[in-house]
């Protein structure tokens, strides 16, 4: 399994009239942890997408439990618990500075060639870098 934690403050223009996070923000924090969850590997999207890959979401399941607040320090902990193929699937937590679980997400993205707009296999630069954490 491969875990990564990415911190980001909530800034103003993400919250509502009463401080509150509104919740179309957060799939925006799972993408920039899993940005940055691949470039602490070595690796970028936009890497990717020069080797001819994009990684659109086909399917993304929230549970919200409580609510994040202007200027937040918010942890977004990402896992990768199987060796991706022509999908991945990522697990998504955030907590607040207490440590309190706010929202728990699994996104599926799958892997597809840009050349043909069909489904193809992870690229090996992908696999190469996570699979010291899968052996």
């Amino acid at each position: 399994m491969f875990c990564y934690n990415h911190k980001l403050r909530v800034r103003y223009g993400e919250t509502d009239k009463m401080g509150v996070v509104y919740h179309g923000i957060y799939p925006l924090y799972y993408e920039e942890a899993r940005t940055e969850m691949l470039r602490s590997v070595g690796l970028s999207y936009a890497e990717l997408e020069r080797q001819g890959v994009m990684m659109p979401v086909r399917e993304m399941h929230v549970k919200y439990t409580a609510p994040a607040h202007y200027d937040d320090l918010l942890t977004v902990c990402v896992e990768i618990r199987q060796m991706p193929g022509a999908r991945a699937v990522f697990h998504h937590r955030i907590q607040n500075q207490e440590g309190k679980l706010l929202n728990e997400a699994e996104l599926t993205l799958v892997f597809v060639s840009m050349a043909t707009g069909s489904p193809c296999r992870a690229p090996q630069a992908f696999t190469d870098v996570l699979k010291p954490y899968f052996d």
